[in-house]
């Protein structure tokens, strides 16, 4: 009997993305195949977003498409995960009767157990739980990326925000040893992983279960010592919590790159109290000013909700007044949405659409507008950039490639010119002049500058992704963790 295949599809942000990573490892560890771009799976898997309103009703609409294929071929299995399923549960069940399998944020761990059981029983199978059952560092994962690498330093969220659902589906924040966390970036760049992001809810109060305010700092640091890695991000830390340590750690470790998401949801002081966010516009324009103090070339990105319950016209002014005075790089722009559940939902003067809308097309100008100056003001500039894949949707047609810059920034260059050492990949490191500056990406059209091809440009090249086992070291602190064998770190921790 052949191999089964299975095929993920991914909604909601970069903690489901690598749990997605998470879900892929488990199955292949469990016999099962990735399903060709234009194969039919035998196993379709979703891992679900609740944030927006309109979650539901996508997830909802694509079940029923796929009606037709589960009555054609009974043999289909259908699972339905994350944040989504955590709060639906059994419902999703009822509406979609042919889905199989349905599991929670804290059970991924379940998937391959729960797909047999249902196939045996020949019924759904419904497995919610109500507090996290195995770290999912301690599960295998296979990377999307041969150059470019996530990694959870926690999960859950200690917060009470009003408009955010997360908490109640996540749980309360947990964190991971430092040791965990160092052994699964060596595990990474051992791979040929040039660059790793950090995860968390709140990625900069990271420390708080074992008691070290100031671990993350320490954490930026010792990635610092690792021998092959070349960037270090995270996303998203709270301003409440950001700290000087860390803009120490960010200015002093020269592999920690000069970005910063930091989300500031309303730039209203009334506005932010409502939300329950534990900082001020003040606070939050402070923290900017000393990142570009230490790290003047710093691009900041953030998050902005337009037309939460009750915001005035003159809360919407104070929100355009901080994106004037902070000169984002980019923003993620999102108009409130009710999430059942939330105490946001349940607040008086709930915005009519048409008043949201204006206020956010508002927003969105504004912030273009911001965003063309800074990046015109990068033309002329060199620029190191990680090629990537795929991230340029009209590069077939301008026969340009994409790449990130250090700070983030997406740019299209061409590869062209004597520098280039046969073909550019993605996973290669090239270096390039800006030639032009737009709202959302730049260009480098000349002759790239220099072009080094790397062990994660072979991988692409190759089509070999990562797989990384579950990391369980358990380390209690910084400073020089005990010895790994140098097959299992790749680096010196």
């Amino acid at each position: 009997m052949s191999a089964r295949t299975y095929q993920i599809r991914t909604f909601g942000c970069q903690m489901n993305v690598h749990d997605s990573e998470r879900l892929a490892g488990q199955l292949e560890e469990a016999g099962y195949l990735p399903a060709s771009a234009d194969g039919e799976p035998d196993l379709i898997v979703f891992n679900t977003c609740a944030v927006r309103e309109n979650a539901d009703n996508k997830l909802y609409g694509t079940l029923g498409h796929l009606r037709p294929r589960k009555t054609a071929n009974p043999d289909l299995q259908i699972a339905v995960g994350g944040c989504l399923a955590q709060k639906d549960r059994g419902e999703i069940v009822e509406r979609a009767p042919w889905v199989d399998v349905v599991f929670g944020t804290h059970n991924i761990g379940s998937l391959p157990v729960l797909l047999e059981r249902a196939r045996h029983n020949a019924k759904a199978e419904v497995e919610i739980l109500e507090s996290l059952e195995t770290f999912p560092s301690t599960l295998p994962a296979r990377r999307d990326s041969a150059y470019s690498g996530w990694v959870s330093v926690s999960v859950g969220c200690n917060n009470t925000c009003t408009f955010c659902i997360v908490p109640a589906l996540r749980g309360k924040e947990r964190d991971r040893r430092p040791g965990e966390v160092l052994a699964e970036v060596g595990a990474l760049v051992a791979e040929g992983v040039l660059e790793v992001t950090l995860l968390g809810q709140n990625v900069n109060s990271y420390g708080v279960e074992f008691g070290d305010r100031l671990a993350f700092g320490k954490l930026l640091r010792a990635c610092g010592g690792i021998d092959g890695l070349e960037r270090v991000r995270f996303t998203s830390p709270h301003p409440a919590a950001f700290t000087d340590d860390v803009i120490d750690a960010m200015a002093e470790t020269p592999n920690v790159c000069h970005q910063l998401h930091m989300p500031l949801q309303s730039g209203s002081d009334r506005v932010l109290r409502e939300m329950k966010r534990s900082y001020r516009s003040a606070r939050y324009l402070k923290i900017l000013e000393r990142v570009r103090e230490a790290m003047p070339d710093a691009a900041i990105t953030t998050d902005i909700i337009v037309g939460f319950p009750g915001e005035t016209e003159e809360d919407f002014q104070a929100t355009l007044d901080v994106v004037r005075e902070s000169r984002f790089s980019s923003a993620f722009t999102f108009q409130y949405s009710k999430r059942p559940g939330t105490p946001a939902a349940t607040m008086a003067d709930q915005l009519p659409k048409a008043v949201v809308q204006e206020r956010y097309d508002r927003l969105v100008e504004l912030q273009n507008a911001i965003a063309w100056e800074e990046n015109t003001k990068l033309v002329g500039r060199t620029v190191e950039l990680l090629v990537a894949q795929g991230e340029g949707r009209k590069d077939a047609e301008t026969h340009r490639m994409s790449g990130r810059a250090r700070d983030g920034r997406l740019v299209h260059f061409t590869p062209s010119g004597p520098a280039i050492d046969r073909a550019v990949r993605p996973g290669d490191v090239v270096e390039a002049v800006v030639t032009y500056g737009a709202p959302h990406h730049l260009v480098a059209d000349g002759d790239v500058l220099s072009h080094r091809r790397t062990r994660a440009g072979d991988n692409s090249e190759a089509g070999n992704r990562p797989k990384t086992s579950g990391v369980t070291l358990g380390l209690p602190g910084f400073g020089a963790p005990a010895a790994l064998p140098a097959e299992a770190s790749g680096c010196a921790l």
